[in-house]
C-alpha cells in the first residue's frame, strides 16, 4: 500500500516507476478523488465549526439553520465515504514501486543472470523426466490422484515420499541451527484481513482456494504460501527495534488454484494446486531490506549448495517480479529432463509495502516509530527439489542416487529403487 501524501509530493516519478510494472490502472484518477476526498473533508469541517459556534451562542433562533446544517454535514459525509472507499480500492491494486537497480522489462525476458553455480552433469544416455522416474519406480501417481481429487494432484508412495520427508526436516535444520530462523508451526487458514496485508487480496482472489463457511461475512483462505501467516504476526504491531530482525521458517502446504497457468506444466509435479514448501519471512528495520535480502537468498542458495544441485541466481524485471516486491531474485535449479533452469525458489523484499497494509511499525532507538519492512523467500520449494533430485541423480536403470547429506534424513538409504 501506498502513502498518498508521498504520492501527491512526487507523483510523476511516482507514475513512472508504477507504469513499468505493465498495470491497467487511470493514476491520474487518483489524483482528482485524493483532490474531491480532500475537498469534501474541508467543507465538513467548515460546517461542523458552524453548527458547534451555534450550539454555543445558545441562539435558538439559529435552531433550523443548525438543523440544515445537520443534513449537509451527513450528506457530506456519505459522499466522503464513497470517494474514500473507491480511492482506497484504487491503492489496494497498485503494486509496490521497484527499486532503481531492478532492470526494467515486461516479462522473463528481461530478467538478468546474476551467477550459476554447481556442476551440470553429463549423462551417458537420455535423461527421463522426473515423472517417468516415479511412475517406473511405481512412487509417483497421478492417475490415482485424479481420481480422488482431481488434476495437478500427486500421490507420493515409499521411498520418495520419504524422500519429500527428509527434504523439509533437512531445511528446516539447515534455517534453524545455521541460519537462524526461528521454527513456526502456523494455521493453514488465513482471514481476508491477513490475505489483505501480504498483497493476495484483492488483486489475486481468483487464485485463492477460499473455504465455505456459514457465515459468508467471516472469509476464510488455505494459504497460497506461508509467506501470508508469517508476516501478518506483526500485524498492527508496534515492535521495538530491539526486537529486530524476526526471522521466522515455517515448513507447510500451499494452495493454489493456478489460476493464469491453464495449459501451462500440466505433466509431473512443477506446477500443483496443492504442495509443500519452506517459507523463510524476515521482518526488518525498513532500511535493512536491502541488506537482508541478500542474506536470506544465500541463506535459499546454501540449501542447493549442500545438496549439490546446479542452479543460477537471476534478478526479475519491474514486469515479472510479484505485487507486493520492491526487489526479487529467483533461484533456478537444473533439471536434465527439459536441458534448462526452473525456478526452485523466489526470495523477495517489500520494504514497507506490506507493512502499510498490515499497520506493523516498530520505534527506533530515537523512540520514532517507522513501518517495518518485510522480505519472503522459498527455501525451498519441496516439490521442485525433489524433481530436481530425482533427475540429476538418475541412474541408466531408472534408480535415484541419494545426495550424501540427505542419508541421515533417509535411514542411511543409498538409493531409491524399485526394488
Amino acid at each position: 500500500m501506498h502513502n498518498l501524501k508521498d504520492l501527491r509530493k512526487n507523483f510523476d516519478v511516482f507514475k513512472k516507476k508504477i507504469l513499468t510494472r505493465n498495470i491497467k490502472i487511470d493514476l491520474n484518477e487518483i489524483l482528482l478523488l485524493d483532490e474531491k476526498h480532500r475537498k469534501l473533508i474541508q467543507e465538513k469541517e467548515t460546517l461542523e465549526k458552524n453548527k458547534k459556534d451555534i450550539s454555543k451562542s445558545k441562539d435558538k433562533s439559529q435552531f433550523e439553520k443548525s438543523k440544515e446544517l445537520s443534513l449537509k454535514i451527513e450528506k457530506l459525509s456519505i459522499d466522503q465515504a464513497l470517494i474514500k472507499r473507491k480511492l482506497d480500492n484504487i491503492m489496494s491494486l497498485i503494486p509496490n514501486v521497484p527499486l532503481d537497480e531492478v532492470p526494467i522489462g515486461d516479462d522473463e525476458k528481461f530478467n538478468k543472470e546474476i551467477e550459476k553455480k554447481g556442476n551440470i552433469k553429463t549423462f551417458d544416455f537420455k535423461p527421463k523426466p522426473h515423472h517417468e522416474l516415479g511412475d517406473n519406480l511405481k512412487m509417483m501417481d497421478f492417475d490415482l490422484a485424479s481420481i480422488t481429487t482431481g488434476s495437478r494432484f500427486v500421490f507420493l508412495r515409499d521411498k520418495i515420499a520419504l524422500l519429500e520427508r527428509a527434504l523439509i526436516n533437512f531445511m528446516i535444520d539447515i534455517h534453524t541451527i545455521n541460519n537462524g530462523y526461528r521454527e513456526i508451526s502456523p494455521p493453514l487458514f488465513a482471514s481476508e484481513d491477513t490475505m489483505f496485508g501480504t498483497g493476495q487480496l484483492p488483486k489475486f482472489e481468483n487464485d485463492q482456494f477460499e473455504i465455505k463457511l456459514d457465515d459468508k461475512n467471516d472469509r476464510k483462505f488455505l494459504i497460497p504460501t506461508a509467506e501470508v501467516i508469517l508476516t501478518n504476526i506483526v500485524r498492527e504491531k508496534i515492535l521495538n527495534h530491539q526486537d529486530l530482525p524476526m526471522r521466522l521458517v515455517a515448513a507447510t502446504p500451499c494452495f493454489r488454484k493456478e489460476a493464469g497457468s491453464y495449459g501451462k506444466d500440466t505433466k509431473g509435479m512443477i506446477r500443483q494446486h496443492q504442495f509443500y514448501k519452506v517459507e523463510l519471512v524476515s521482518i526488518v528495520e525498513n532500511h535493512k531490506c536491502s541488506d537482508e535480502l541478500e542474506r536470506m537468498t544465500d541463506c535459499a542458495t546454501m540449501i542447493l549448495d549442500k545438496l549439490k544441485l546446479p542452479y543460477r541466481k537471476v534478478i526479475l524485471c519491474t514486469g515479472d517480479m510479484g505485487f507486493s516486491a520492491e526487489k526479487t531474485y529467483d533461484i533456478e535449479v537444473w533439471l536434465p529432463s527439459e536441458n534448462k533452469y526452473r525456478e526452485i525458489s523466489s526470495c523477495s523484499s517489500c520494504g514497507s509495502f506490506q507493512a502499510r497494509r498490515m499497520k506493523s511499525r516498530y520505534k527506533d532507538k530515537n523512540n520514532e516509530t517507522f513501518f517495518t519492512g518485510t522480505l519472503n523467500g522459498s527455501g525451498l520449494a519441496i516439490g521442485r527439489t525433489l524433481i530436481a533430485i530425482l533427475e540429476n541423480y538418475q541412474t541408466n536403470n531408472g534408480d535415484i542416487l541419494v545426495p550424501e547429506i540427505l542419508k541421515p534424513y533417509m535411514n542411511n538409504l543409498q538409493k531409491i529403487s524399485a526394488n
